[in-house]
């Protein structure tokens, strides 16, 4: 059977500044309005330009739904779609508004088709949420698989309906014209139908809660529970089995939403592991790190080592699940502590494992069409804590901590994994994407490619809806001064956030080796917090055992999660 495969220095504000301008030729402290025409960098607009025809060639002139992925001529489009698909298209209307690629009524005209196409079809009724895979053409749920003709269950995904409201909520703080729309269907969504109050870590008052991978509205082909609905409304449905429970990940999108609407509790911010402790022995590598208490809850306060440096890994150790949800939350600047210190580390990481360790002569490793067929998800192997690895070359070198490779093999790189690190380290990450662009058939008139194999020149000729709105994201970003955060980030936003993020010290340590990154350097990090009155936690460290289970991971196939871990 085929399965497609969907997802899909201390940085604190005057540092977030500087990434922007040293990539814009903007006047330093310049801040384009919304809807204005700047000046541009014109290698970096010219990107913007090509990816957002890509979208365009995507998205159906009737239904103004955006397909799963387009060949690289942007010819066959897929006849699926997502609700992660149509919050990137959202989003990228109002980034290309914004660069100036097109104009402010078209991209009302635009947002405004799909918004009528979503109102219309049909979703799960009492949670709001939309189902994961729909006809892009017609907006009918689909049944079948079209590729193969195999059977689809209707699925709600918990991390594919995060980008769904994440864009809505960004389309009702920046296009007035379709503000009234977007507000509406954002605001029917109930992210406690995600919420297992019943898993996680027990703190002061019980469970932490987690976020169940999804529900099925009638029996799947495959195990679930069937349960009564999370918020008490409807007819029973059937929750996955597996839970998102690493901090790194995409996932953690639905939280915020779930919190900023006040459908979540803090604690659940805590749920989620920053490493397994060390009795989870079977993980990638042995973890440092100490138990936190925030906000009653106990918190493995964990991080890896790698090249000399500690950082807090995901699952598979790819760009995404790091800098996904920065593309919104200012993570980077509400919480300097935890997230400000990681996503630069993070991005070093990648850097260094591509030009240093692997020695592919470029970077950026994430999930992505693979160049020998299909979708694989790819990542740096010593950054995730799932021990079969996302593996960043095709022939999936392990990383063994205690005895590290000393070569690897065909390296695929993602253009939109370096587009996400140009939030961080933007000349680094612009050099590989030219060097992406020179050394390889890997653009066409909708962009760059999916991905490149660096070793034998394999390309993957296809577009991605994700990984392009991740790329225009990105650049909305890094050209117009976190334009994505401004309209994100309202004053309720951030009441609800702020503080909570600001709570966290991660345990994580830079710099044995400078990076030659021109930005101001990390500064180490301070005593960690001992107890802070802050958030929920992780499941506490567990009793040594050889039968510790791994946690199950949400995998994207159809009927099923959208993004992976």
């Amino acid at each position: 059977m085929t399965y497609k495969l969907s997802r899909r220095g201390l940085l604190g504000a005057t540092a977030g500044v500087g990434v922007i301008t040293a990539i814009s030729t903007l006047p330093a402290g310049a801040d384009p309005e919304p809807g204005t025409s700047p000046t541009h960098d014109k290698q970096l607009y010219a990107w913007a330009s090509d990816t957002w025809a890509s979208m365009t060639a995507m998205t159906d002139e009737k239904s103004g739904l955006v397909a799963d992925n387009i060949d690289g001529d942007l010819l066959k489009r897929s006849g699926y779609t997502s609700p992660t698909n149509i919050g990137g298209y959202l989003w990228c209307c109002i980034v290309a508004r914004d660069l100036g690629i097109i104009s402010g009524g078209e991209c009302s005209t635009r947002i405004s088709k799909t918004l009528a196409t979503l109102a219309r079809i049909e979703k799960h009724e009492p949670s709001g949420m939309f189902y994961n895979w729909y006809d892009e053409a017609t907006g009918a749920v689909l049944y079948t698989w079209p590729e193969d003709g195999n059977v689809v269950y209707p699925f709600v995904s918990s991390v594919d309906m995060g980008w769904l409201g994440a864009a809505l909520h960004v389309v009702a703080e920046a296009d007035p014209a379709n503000s009234i729309a977007a507000s509406k269907l954002f605001e029917a969504m109930r992210w406690d139908m995600f919420y297992d109050k019943k898993f996680g870590p027990k703190g002061e008052d019980g469970p932490t809660g987690g976020i169940y991978g999804g529900f099925w509205t009638a029996k799947p082909g495959q195990e679930a529970d069937l349960l009564p609905s999370a918020i008490g409304e409807g007819e029973d449905v059937w929750y996955t089995k597996n839970h998102y429970d690493t901090t790194i990940s995409e996932a953690r999108m639905v939280t915020y939403l779930g919190i900023i609407r006040g459908q979540l509790p803090d604690k659940v911010y805590f749920s989620t592991f920053r490493t397994f402790p060390p009795p989870y022995d079977w993980q990638e590598m042995t973890p440092v790190g100490e138990e936190v208490t925030y906000l009653g809850v106990p918190v493995y306060q964990g991080a890896y080592t790698y090249r000399g440096f500690q950082v807090v890994p995901g699952w598979g150790g790819s760009m995404f699940e790091e800098l996904m949800p920065d593309l919104f939350v200012p993570e980077a600047t509400w919480a300097p502590n935890s997230w400000g210190r990681n996503h630069p580390l993070h991005v070093r990481a990648q850097r260094e494992h591509g030009l240093d360790d692997a020695k592919y002569g470029y970077w950026g490793f994430s999930p992505c069409s693979d160049p020998a067929g299909g979708y694989r998800e790819y990542g740096v192997d010593a950054l995730g804590m799932n021990p079969e690895g996302y593996f960043s070359d095709q022939e999936k070198t392990n990383y063994v901590s205690t005895k590290p490779p000393t070569t690897y093999g065909d390296g695929v790189v993602t253009p939109h994994a370096a587009f996400l690190a140009m939030m961080y380290e933007p000349e680094n990450a612009r050099e590989n994407l030219a060097k992406l662009q020179k050394d390889f058939k890997s653009y066409g008139t909708g962009g760059f490619y999916d991905a490149v194999a660096v070793k034998s020149g394999k390309v993957a000729k296809r577009h991605l809806s994700l990984d392009q709105s991740m790329c225009l994201g990105a650049l909305g970003n890094v050209m117009l001064s976190g334009r994505l955060h401004k309209y994100f980030a309202t004053p309720a936003v951030e009441r609800a956030l702020r503080p909570l993020l600001a709570m966290e010290e991660f345990n994580v340590e830079p710099t044995a080796v400078p990076s030659p990154e021109p930005t101001k350097p990390t500064p180490t990090p301070s005593t960690k917090p001992t107890s802070p009155t802050p958030k929920p936690s992780t499941k506490p460290s567990p009793t040594p055992s050889a039968t510790v289970p791994r946690p199950t991971q949400p995998t994207n196939k159809p009927g099923l999660p959208g993004t992976g871990v």
